[in-house]
């Protein structure tokens, strides 16, 4: 699994925490709607964007989530972000983050788009320095996960789920984080199935409940509505879509209308 798509996945399901990571309040997400956009006629795709729902006053956020030295990131997000403007015709102002592991990752060129910096348009975020995990509010403490060191991913992360679980009054749902962190740990120890992930760290017990039971079932039919547009985007049609995704064609339609990749 790339480390990108399990951003994707934690904004998408949790868009407050990409506001409270950077230093906004977590409800500003109920005015946002996250996705991955394509620009039409290029080659480009932009990791994430936050828009907007109704208010013309907040600004439009575009993510690259970026874990690979990459000289020409800022050039390429600077691209990006004026051509979707051009398209899409949009009246919001903008900002861009980049989030990066650490540091000695961010290898950009900043001569030629200084003043986006300045004026603080491009803000970058390195997870290595957002401080210790315990100390975190628990959905950056989530994200901070993927990178925490082999050595004390298993420690750090049966602190993070007994947190989740015993935290009052969650900003975010328990049963998406805790799948989200199971996720994670999946993505670091590729060599122990999700199986004895959920065994040594105990989620198994959890999901057995009804609650979680039901809201699974509603998660994964969530989970197959989002696959939509980037199955659309790799040309399938319709009714590909549907046969891949076991859904009827109806309930594809009904995504397809909804994607910004079709407005």
């Amino acid at each position: 699994m790339k480390t990108d798509s399990i951003f994707y996945r934690l904004f998408q399901e949790c868009p407050s925490i990409f506001f409270e990571l950077i230093g906004n309040p977590p409800e500003t997400a109920n005015t946002y709607q996250f996705s991955s956009v394509e620009i039409k006629q290029t080659a480009f795709r932009i990791d994430g964007v936050f828009l907007p729902i109704q208010d013309e006053e907040n600004p439009i956020y575009f993510l690259e989530v970026q874990f690979q030295p990459d000289s020409d990131i800022y050039l390429r997000l600077v691209s990006e972000v004026f051509l979707y403007l051009r398209q899409k015709k949009s009246k919001n102002s903008w900002r861009g983050v980049v989030i990066y592991p650490t540091r000695s990752i961010d290898t950009g060129d900043t001569k030629d788009c200084h003043e986006f910096f300045t004026n603080q348009r491009v803000t970058r975020i390195y997870l290595d320095e957002l401080g210790e995990t315990a100390s975190l509010p628990i959905g950056i403490a989530t994200i901070k996960l993927v990178i925490e060191n082999e050595d004390t991913t298993i420690t750090t992360a049966r602190e993070l789920i007994d947190r989740t679980k015993q935290a009052v009054n969650l900003q975010l749902p328990q049963k998406q984080l805790l799948e989200l962190i199971e996720t994670i740990l999946v993505y670091k120890f590729p060599n122990i199935s999700r199986e004895e992930i959920e065994a040594m760290f105990g989620l198994s017990e959890l999901k057995q409940t009804r609650v979680y039971q039901e809201g699974k079932q509603e998660g994964r039919f969530e989970a197959k509505l989002e696959a939509v547009p980037k199955l659309l985007a790799l040309g399938l049609n319709v009714e590909q879509i549907a046969q891949a995704l076991d859904l009827d064609v109806a309930q594809v339609q009904q995504a397809v209308q909804k994607t910004p990749l079709n407005e």
